[in-house]
């Protein structure tokens, strides 16, 4: 049985009928460009976050990216971020020539570790960027209060986490913005790139929605230093139509977490992995399901599916040499990146299909 870590054919499968409905509407009105359908989305995911304001843009680096720019980030300011996570989210720093600082993750749920971020603030730190890893929340509210005590802005990178919440509050509305991806791999995602930003702050939103058409309030006549990254009227329409599903989608991917807990006991694999650690308080909505193991190289050739988010912690990258970071700062991130190893956790995934993956680990681990 050959099983991928993502099966968007089976996704879509389900729901074509109702995608090429509303594929054909916005090529019946050749309006592509924001439009009431970018405006419905944003509505109708306001709402469900919990945010006054929603703002489309064209990914979900660029989300991260306008709001660094809203908050006016200039060269040499300092963000304070975490290396276990994907490049975007040092990369929108440093395209601003600002310099991520790095905070090291907690070992059980690879989120910013809030013990050591006061130590990491400076005279030039401007914003605390948090990732909400594989699908959970940071623990926000001690975020949020060492930022609060410092005056510092909170921009939270929840890319891998629409749904998620902790005590009662979804990922995206703790910060000054939240960030959303829509990639094809995310909970919700669409058929290319596409992103939104939330906020509670009207002057926020105002200026997030000029600075994602080149500044601009009224044509050619330009008010901001913007760029172009605008959310596109045929993936707002998609994502609207897969945003009825995601609820049932989530509660799936939380089924088959415990369907994968109770077969690593049954099979005896307790003291061979690590599980995926839910933190008190959240509602996690696994986008991963990442076990950890000494063994991981191994068992990941042995199962050949690509899945290891992620192998290098970004303070050891190439690009980041500049830094004057090594091997040992961080010490739970890199212990990290050479032991996680992602399954596949996707809604359409069948008991017998779980069941192959476990009962497979098991072979490697008995040979």
């Amino acid at each position: 049985m050959k099983i991928p870590l993502l099966d968007l054919k089976a996704q879509y499968a389900r729901i074509q009928p109702e995608i090429i409905k509303v594929i054909e509407e916005v090529c019946a009105q050749q309006s592509f460009v924001l439009g009431s359908h970018v405006e419905q989305l944003e509505h109708t995911l306001a709402k469900f976050i919990g945010t006054e304001y929603a703002v489309g843009v064209a990914s979900g680096s660029d989300a991260l990216l306008l709001s660094l720019m809203e908050l006016d980030i200039q060269p040499e300011d300092e963000v304070l971020t975490v290396p276990f996570t994907f490049f975007a989210s040092t990369g929108v720093i440093s395209r601003l020539h600002a310099r991520p600082v790095f905070v090291d993750v907690c070992s059980d749920t690879f989120n910013l570790n809030p013990t050591q971020l006061a130590d990491k603030i400076s005279s030039r730190t401007k914003a605390i960027l948090p990732v909400h890893l594989f699908g959970q929340c940071a623990d926000m509210e001690a975020i949020n209060e060492v930022a609060s005590v410092h005056d510092i802005p909170v921009i939270e990178d929840a890319c891998q986490a629409i749904g998620a919440a902790r005590n009662g509050v979804q990922a995206g509305a703790f910060g000054r913005t939240g960030c959303f991806s829509f990639f094809p791999s995310k909970n919700l995602g669409a058929f290319g790139d596409g992103g939104l930003i939330t906020t509670d702050d009207a002057q926020v939103a105002e200026r997030l929605r000029l600075l994602r058409v080149h500044g601009s309030r009224s044509e050619y006549h330009h008010h901001l230093i913007g760029m172009n990254s605008r959310l596109d009227a045929l993936q707002a329409a998609i994502l609207q139509v897969k945003f009825q599903h995601l609820d049932d989608w989530t509660a799936k991917r939380q089924k088959n977490a415990v369907s994968y807990r109770q077969l690593f006991h049954d099979h005896g694999l307790d003291d061979r992995v690590i599980l995926p650690v839910e933190a008190s308080g959240n509602t996690h909505v696994y986008n991963q399901f990442t076990i950890r193991t000494p063994k991981r190289d191994e068992l990941s050739a042995f199962l050949t599916e690509k899945n290891v988010y992620y192998p290098v912690p970004l303070h050891l990258q190439e690009c980041y040499e500049t830094l004057g970071y090594h091997k040992g700062d961080f010490p739970v991130a890199e212990h990290a990146a050479l032991e996680v190893l992602s399954l596949p956790i996707y809604p359409e995934l069948t008991t017998d299909q779980i069941t192959y993956v476990v009962e497979t680990i098991t072979q490697f681990f008995d040979q």
